[in-house]
Formats: C-alpha cells, structure tokens, sequence
C-alpha cells in the first residue's frame, strides 16, 4: 500500500464552510484567513458569500444601524449551520456579546491607520481649498475637519473600488480609506498619504480581523487558536473595551490606537463631529490588563467632557437622518 502524501490527507478531511461578506475586500480577507487556517492546521476551507444589509442598502451607515448591519447576516449563517466560522472586520463587531457566538480568534492585526487618496498624487495640504473628501466615518470627517477646517466632508457608501471611481472620475477631491483594506485588494499603491495615529487616530480595531464560531462548538474554537496573535488580542481588547464603557454608537466620533508587546500602550480620543474640540486620553498596563486599561481611559475621557460630545453628535447624526 502506497503512502498518503500530506496533500492528500488534507483532502480527506472535511472542508469548513466560512461565511464572508461578497464585496472583493471582504473575499480577499477571508481568504487570507482562509489560507492561514489551512497552513496551519491542514483544513481545507470554503468560502461561502452572504449578502448582508450593509451591503444591499444605499442609506447611510448611521440610518441602518450602524457598522452591525454587517456582522447579523453572517451570524444568522452560522447560527443555522449554513456555515462553520465567520470572518469580520473587527471594527464592524458590536462590543457587546451575541448569543450562541464565540470570538474564536484574531490574527495578526494589519496596518491599522488611516489614508488618504487623492488625485495627481496629492497629499492633504495639496487639496484646494474648500476640497471634497469622500468618507462615511464621522470620526475620519472630524479629525479631517481638525486638520483643516475648509474641508468639505462628503458621506458616501460603496465598496472601496466604487469609492476610488468617484476620485478617478472626478466627483471627489479625495477620499479616506483603511490603509490595510486598501492593501487587500491590491490597491495599496493609490494610496498618496497616510495618516499617523497622532493626525488621525483609527477606529477601535481596524485593520484586524475578528474569527467567531458557535459558541458550543469547542473543537473548532480550540483548532482556530492556531490562526491567532495574543500580542493582537491584546490591542484590539483595550480599545474595544473603551468603546464598550463609553457606551458610543455608531454616530460618535471615538478613536483608539493600541500597540501590545507585553505593555500595552493606547491613546484614544473623542471628538465632536465639526473637529472643534478633542478630548485626548493615553495610558499603558500589562496585557493581561487590557480591558481594564481601555476602561480607565474611557473613564478619564467621561471625566472631561466626552459623554457630552456623545450625545452630541449621536442628536447631530439622528436629526440629519430625520430629514433624510
């Protein structure tokens, strides 16, 4: 009897069925993680797509509740075992816990910063006055607006190719996107700036990807710790903890940038939606520390004033979409 060669015994085993978003970003990091999943375990995966309310809807973020409009498709998919584990972008996860779904695994985190893509290689300060920049963030819209305040910041959804066209094409200046969705779909090179953390603080865990799988399904959960990175972990569980204990929604202009090798340093920053005013918080601990450190900040954030820009701008964003 002839030997099984590693290839074929990996065929042997059965495929995992993982659920991702159908835009192009969303397959090219599910397959990244896809990939990594098989190296390093031998499963083979699937890809399935889901189409999600995000995704079929041209209303504002902020009129369809929020980033979450993303993540409850693909959890239903996985509740009804259409699929075995799912793939997001950690910063489009609600902060709190779902019901039968457990945070299996989080790879090594991507570039987390922001960009700026604008025409003839132009950089922010390049812009003419009074310049177009495309974002659906209003944390990206404010922070732009504190950098310069004549800018005039344009909502807009779409993949991020629909978003490079409208630059392409003329309709925009400019607009801002992921550094680390931009390189995952082979865009990297339009990028003509990039934003560091003490311009434009990211999102709470963007560039990372977040693995979930039913939360009874131990032997899965147990396989997927091969795809994960605690030094990533860590980071991205300070910053969602600061937002979970701000209690911001998805109008709020919040921003928080950790880095983790064994202290964990973050700074935050919440901020009202013309730029005017910014609260700035930073501290570090220990990883085992991370959660509580992103709520001590949030707390020092909350001493001085930032429940207020909340409510602010959560009213601000509501009242725009009443007269939508």
């Amino acid at each position: 009897m002839s030997a099984v060669t590693p290839s074929q015994a990996t065929l042997r085993l059965a495929y995992l069925k993982l659920g991702s978003r159908r835009s192009p970003m969303a397959i090219a990091q599910s397959r990244q993680v896809a990939d990594k999943i098989t190296e390093r375990t031998g499963r083979p995966v699937e890809i399935v797509g889901v189409t999600t309310l995000g995704d079929v809807s041209r209303a504002q973020l902020t009129q369809i509740g929020g980033t979450g409009v993303f993540v409850s498709a693909l959890r239903e998919a996985l509740l009804g075992g259409e699929v075995d584990l799912a793939v997001h972008s950690l910063k489009d996860l609600p902060t709190g816990p779902a019901a039968g779904i457990a945070l299996a695994a989080v790879p090594p985190r991507d570039d987390p910063r922001d960009a700026l893509v604008a025409r003839d290689g132009a950089k922010l300060a390049d812009l003419p006055p009074g310049a177009r920049i495309g974002t659906g963030s209003p944390r990206r819209a404010a922070q732009l607006l504190a950098l310069r305040a004549d800018l005039r910041c344009v909502p807009i959804r779409g993949n991020a190719g629909s978003r490079l066209g409208k630059v392409s094409g003329g309709e925009l200046d400019a607009v801002v996107l992921a550094c680390a969705g931009l390189a995952r779909i082979g865009q990297a090179g339009a990028i003509t700036q990039v934003f560091e953390p003490d311009e434009m603080l990211p999102a709470p865990g963007q560039g990372a990807l977040a693995v979930e799988c039913r939360a009874d399904d131990a032997e899965l959960a147990a396989l997927l710790e091969a795809v994960t990175d605690e030094a990533s972990v860590a980071a991205v569980t300070a910053e969602r903890s600061l937002l979970e204990a701000l209690e911001a929604g998805c109008h709020a202009p919040v921003g928080a940038y950790a880095v983790s090798a064994g202290t964990v340093r973050m700074q935050a920053a919440v901020m009202s939606l013309d730029g005017s005013r910014i609260l700035r918080a930073h501290g570090d601990a220990a990883a085992a520390d991370a959660g509580q450190l992103g709520r001590d900040l949030a707390a020092e954030l909350l001493r001085s004033g930032a429940s207020d820009l909340i409510s602010v701008s959560e009213e601000q964003a509501n009242s725009r979409n009443d007269v939508q």
